[in-house]
């Protein structure tokens, strides 16, 4: 232990907050996270069979550059728990091929390994008319309930992490740099990460926007299993070339949806009794897979997430002298933990952004 540890105190045991807790006990830090459920949390927005990571935005060399560092960071992670966690499967996007060499230029410049590849190279997944691949080769697949038991039960063995689960925080006093739970009881820390998912938004105040998605789970038939296996994740597919999937493999099935079901709400009960049936078909007409009455539908799923109301994605904000909060973003909110938790070691450390 560090001769001057500090105590953070997270709320929220999704991706976000949990890698934060590794971090932070890493460098030595004192650490206690709390959630509403278990921890991990079946209901969190970061438990589901499997999460995207790659890092190219040929609209932002920045972030680009710094997603790469977090790949790496999973890497790392990886080996620090001696468990298989990410499938490098790599991740391939759908661009207008008017673009191809405006890209590659892009990704150049931020050091990312990446190849132009023809649609005809990947028969079972359908590109938007005149349109070219761009695999990135570091990325992959998460596979996400996979990464929350093994960090959990990392964390459970470290002398100085305290895991709380089944504990509702009430209210964030920001100020103050403490929580209040749902039986009165207090809690502080000399820094404070509140990142509870959808939850956040009962707890603090930020300018968050609440989405939902519907996702569809589909077993591929027996002749492509293998081929899918090998697949890598894909964006920027379909019809319309708004649609994505999450390959198979590791025990999860293979995962579409498309951004054109996506839907703002006003809350986790905000229309509880809305059927996902005319979503569900909506996916399977943008046809992310070619043949796609050959599949198989297993499941039918809803999560939500926040985004920030400005920009649509997801950021860590300073909303007290010790407080930090989290918006979740569903599939971005496991790309960027490891950032995140940097930055909180950094901000325990005493040390700038």
């Amino acid at each position: 232990m560090r001769a001057d540890p500090r105590h953070v105190l997270i709320v929220g045991a999704g991706v976000t907050g949990l890698l934060t807790a590794v971090r932070c006990a890493r460098a030595g830090h004192r650490v206690t996270v709390v959630d509403r459920g278990a921890v991990p949390n079946p209901e969190s927005t970061s438990y589901d069979q499997h999460r995207a990571i790659r890092s190219l935005d040929p609209d932002d060399l920045d972030t680009s550059r710094r997603l790469a560092g977090a790949h790496w960071r999973w890497l790392e992670l990886e080996e620090l728990l001696g468990s298989t966690i990410y499938r490098r499967v790599g991740a391939l996007t759908a661009w207008p091929a008017a673009r191809a060499e405006t890209v590659t230029r892009m990704a150049a410049t931020a050091n990312l390994p990446i190849t132009v590849v023809d649609p005809a190279d990947f028969p079972h997944i359908r590109f938007p008319a005149d349109s070219v691949g761009v695999l990135e080769h570091d990325a992959g697949v998460l596979l996400a309930d996979h990464v929350l038991w093994a960090v959990a039960q990392w964390l459970v063995r470290q002398p100085g992490v305290t895991l709380r689960p089944w504990q509702e925080v009430t209210e964030v006093q920001a100020d103050a740099a403490k929580v209040v739970l749902a039986d009165g009881e207090v809690l502080g820390g000399d820094l404070v990460l509140v990142a509870a998912g959808p939850w956040s938004k009962e707890l603090v105040e930020l300018p968050m926007v609440m989405l939902r998605q519907t996702m569809l789970y589909l077993k591929p038939p027996p002749d492509l299993a293998s081929w899918w296996n090998d697949a890598p994740s894909a964006g920027q597919m379909g019809t319309v070339g708004r649609g994505w999937l999450l390959p198979p493999g590791g025990g999860a099935l293979l995962k579409v949806s498309t951004h054109t079901v996506c839907r703002e709400v006003d809350g986790l009960t905000d229309r509880p009794d809305e059927e996902e049936a005319p979503f569900a078909d909506r996916i399977m007409a943008e046809s992310m897979v070619t043949d796609p009455e050959r599949y198989r539908v297993m499941d039918v799923r809803r999560c939500h997430y926040l985004v920030d109301a400005g920009t649509g994605e997801a950021h860590l904000k300073q909303i007290g002298p010790a407080v930090w909060a989290r918006s979740a973003s569903g599939g971005d909110g496991f790309r960027t933990a490891p950032l995140v938790a940097d930055r909180i070691v950094r901000a325990a450390d005493g040390l700038p952004d």
